[in-house]
């Protein structure tokens, strides 16, 4: 009998800085920026320790260092990550009829046979040779299997298929469904839709019209707990590319935020190239001051890898933005046609 696994590193990158530095063990670990909480940046990670403080990914440096300030704060290193990811990779490669891998912490398998013998197999194989825990969801898809893996954490094994799906998910809300953000699941909550339960059993014309006649008719199917989409070993092909800068004190200049803009957008430009890729719109973001996040976009005429072309887009995405306060964080993303 075929299944899916969904294996998920527990707090991948911390873990990764404690097998570095075995001494922080059990103690309090954010990872990101340069390291230093006294200056601007973000949260990329933290260990289960520091989370116990309501430290979280995205979170300012800042702000995690006045919710703990015992904590240990390490600067990302993106190398480190990499290595440590590949060997988990290698592993999983054994235990696999089809691997694919989503990115440093995360892979789905297709395995046959007894998917718990499997899923305690491939725990115990990381663990032995990497030294990093892991947390298995088994299902008979990937969305379920993926939703399993965080019933499972920490390096637990849990089972999510047809037969468990509305006792587990029936009540939840919708936004405990992958691929349903805080967003979607407010405009669902103004349409009276709740639970998985309620977006399971509600009209789907009523969906389809306020989310449109494709993602309306997902929404309900991923309620039901359907995903089609296979597990494959085929590399994931990416939609985007971006960049941002938190600048390290707020500014209130237009020229240097047009300034980065430019530099990033033509920057990104270049790399996109190189991939062989053409770039189809631009999109900025702007974080003003104190936490204000807002973006407008641009599509190009044509996808084109022309760096002019892409640089003017961006400005006119830019000039979209009443620059009227000062500005903490400014980005740019390019979608890869």
């Amino acid at each position: 009998m075929s299944s899916v696994l969904h294996v998920d590193l527990d707090e991948f990158i911390a873990a990764v800085e404690i097998l570095r530095r075995p001494e922080l063990a059990g103690r309090p670990v954010v990872v990101g920026g340069r390291g230093d909480p006294s200056t601007r940046g973000a949260v990329a990670t933290a260990s289960y320790a520091a989370r116990r403080f309501g430290i979280h990914s995205g979170m300012a440096l800042r702000i995690a260092a006045r919710r703990c300030p015992d904590a240990v704060f390490l600067p990302a290193d993106r190398d480190a990550y990499d290595e440590a990811s590949q060997r988990v990779m290698k592993v999983l490669e054994r235990f696999a009829d089809v691997l694919e891998v989503w990115g440093w912490d995360e892979a789905f398998l297709q395995v046959e046979g007894d998917a718990e013998a499997v899923a305690r197999a491939v725990q115990e194989a990381v663990w032995q040779e990497t030294g990093l825990a892991c947390s298995i969801g088994i299902g008979d898809n990937k969305l379920r299997a993926k939703l399993a893996s965080a019933f499972a954490k920490p390096a637990g094994v849990y089972r999510l298929t047809g037969r468990e799906w509305w006792s587990v998910m029936g009540d939840r809300p919708t936004r405990d469904l992958w691929g349903i953000g805080s967003k979607t699941a407010r405009r669902l909550a103004d349409l009276g839709i709740r639970t998985v339960r309620e977006l399971a059993e509600s009209d789907a014309d009523q969906v389809s019209a306020a989310f449109g006649p494709r993602t309306g008719p997902w929404l309900v199917a991923l309620a039901h707990g359907e995903y089609d989409s296979p597990v494959s070993s085929a590399p994931r092909t990416p939609r985007s590319r971006s960049f941002e800068r938190t600048f390290d004190e707020d500014v209130d200049d237009p020229a240097i935020v047009a300034a980065e803009v430019q530099r990033m957008a033509r920057e990104l430009c270049g790399h996109v190239a190189a991939a062989d890729r053409l770039v189809s719109g631009v999109a900025v973001k702007i974080r003003f001051a104190p936490f204000f996040t807002r973006a407008r976009s641009r599509r190009l005429s044509e996808p084109s890898v022309d760096a002019e072309a892409v640089a003017a887009a961006a400005a006119t995405a830019l000039a979209r933005f009443e620059l009227d306060r000062p500005v903490r964080l400014v980005g740019v993303r390019v979608d890869l046609a």
